[in-house]
């Protein structure tokens, strides 16, 4: 029996066998390593980047350049104009080659009509089977009906011609037309289809044409709601296409919905306007004076008012809100010094101030105050005590009486071991400790500001006494042009 060489496939690019250690498989053939590149740039390509058309390789860009769509918007940035076909990547006087090996042309079984590919009409087979339209088709044959691009299930579109399209090629043939509807914002696409049989017809729905009995339809058209179309507020039901703002016909759902007390429903910012609290500091910034076109009257009119009496139902002695003697009940309830407020009289005994846990300052005089009046009324007196750096002293008298605090009495200490300054014995409780010996607290300041003094701005003087920063550098420190308190400042003190 002679020997019969196994039957290898043909490379598509030169026609020659193709093994399987070098073989590179698209489109449903097998290539060689070194023939799987792009027809038109000849770039080397894999899985991830080749595109076949008719048994010719492309890469993505070169597929695009001589089989995508053509016109304003397809370029390579928003709102070029690609006519590109790939023409300068040809040699001079040469044309792109096409596949050199002799395909055979693949011989499908006719399935019935309507039950096939309705591209080609042959039997789909499992293997093979891709779905559109509720019907299988060749995987070669699912490509777009306008470009031929092969597609899959995440950028099929179904048309109404029973055919399938990529989503740019449906969007021109099928997709709205006119002014903002091309590929870049403020574009003007207008296809040739605009205005074709083809496109698709809206149909404008007359939700009034079938009446519901009265107070039982749409509250907007009073027509019959059915399931489909059903939405909810106010406990009613409203045709998705009537649930739109009264004064702006803004589309709503049910988180931007507001039920007016008119039966109606509006957006939120409209709502505020007919129906929110006017004045100032109400409007969309903060400081704005919203009135909205309405008067004095009609404010007071439409907005509810309400002053409780908080007198008229007087408590047990001791018992009540101490300002104004009333019972005071759970609901309006704030406490102070043990003590029980209504809400309305929880405010500043001077000024009035509304108050709350965190401002309220119990007076001596039982009264409660915001912490600037308590300040003014009970705080310290004197310079520095005051909104820096004012002088407060709003008596004829001092109300703190301040004691001298230098002993009179007593035997001084031996010389040398008292206090540097006054001379008096130093006890542990109220001893300092400088370079030159030990101080009292009350005596441990500086010797010309009288500015107290802490181990961090000490600084003993060559006299024996001790000075702030400020006093030593002005008595002991450099003089001269840079030394004095700002740059350039000459001390000569």
């Amino acid at each position: 029996m002679p020997f019969k060489p196994a039957d290898n496939p043909k490379c598509p690019k030169c026609g020659k066998s193709v093994y399987a250690a070098e073989e590179r498989v698209a489109g449903g053939l097998k290539w060689h390593k070194m023939c799987f590149k792009c027809g038109l740039c000849q770039k080397l390509l894999d899985s991830t980047n080749c595109t076949e058309h008719e048994g010719e390789l492309f890469c993505k860009m070169c597929h695009a350049r001589k089989f995508g769509p053509k016109g304003y918007g397809f370029g390579g940035g928003a709102g070029c104009l690609s006519m590109d076909a790939g023409e300068h990547l040809k040699a001079d006087g040469q044309t792109v080659r096409m596949n050199g090996a002799c395909m055979e042309p693949r011989m499908i079984a006719k399935a019935p009509p309507g039950q096939g590919c309705p591209r080609c009409g042959g039997y789909v087979y499992a293997a093979e089977q891709m779905l559109a339209r509720g019907r299988g088709w060749h995987k070669e044959c699912f490509k777009c009906g306008e470009c031929e691009k092969r597609l899959d299930s995440t950028n099929c579109c179904e048309a109404p011609d029973k055919d399938i399209y990529c989503k740019v090629c449906y969007g021109k043939k099928f997709g709205p037309k006119g002014y903002g509807y091309g590929k870049g914002a403020g574009v003007l696409q207008s296809d040739p289809y605009a205005n074709g049989e083809q496109a698709p017809r809206t149909t404008v729905i007359d939700t009034a044409a079938i009446q519901a009995p009265p107070g039982k339809g749409c509250p907007r058209c009073g027509g019959v709601v059915y399931a489909a179309e059903q939405v909810l507020a106010k406990g009613r039901e409203w045709h998705r296409k009537c649930f739109k703002c009264r004064d702006c016909t803004k589309t709503l759902d049910s988180i931007l919905a507001c039920d007016g007390p008119d039966g109606e429903v509006y957006c939120k910012t409209c709502y505020g306007k007919k129906w929110g609290p006017h004045g100032y500091g109400f409007a969309c910034g903060s400081g704005f004076l919203q009135t909205d076109g309405l008067s004095e009257d009609e404010i007071s009119a439409n907005r509810p008012f309400y002053n409780p009496d908080t007198t008229s139902i007087k408590a047990p002695k001791g018992q009540g809100c101490p300002r104004c003697g009333g019972m005071v009940f759970a609901a309006e309830q704030q406490l102070a010094k043990g003590t029980m407020w209504h809400k309305k009289c929880f405010n500043c005994a001077e000024c009035h101030r509304p108050l709350d846990s965190m401002l309220a300052c119990d007076g001596p005089d039982k009264e409660i105050h915001c912490r600037a009046c308590y300040a003014k009324l009970f705080g310290p007196r004197g310079f520095g005590y005051g909104h820096a750096p004012t002088l407060v002293s709003t008596d004829s008298e001092p109300a703190i009486t301040y004691m001298e605090q230098m002993p009179f009495t007593g035997q001084k200490a031996a010389k040398g071991k008292g206090c540097q300054r006054c001379g008096f014995p130093v006890y542990a409780a109220e001893q300092m400790n400088s370079k030159n010996g030990l101080w009292h607290k009350r005596c441990f300041a500086c010797a010309d500001c009288h500015r107290s003094l802490d181990s961090t701005n000490l600084n003993d003087g060559p006299n024996g006494e001790i000075y702030c920063r400020g006093c030593y550098g002005r008595n002991f420190g450099p003089k001269g042009v840079g030394f004095g308190l700002g740059a350039g400042t000459l001390t000569m003190a």
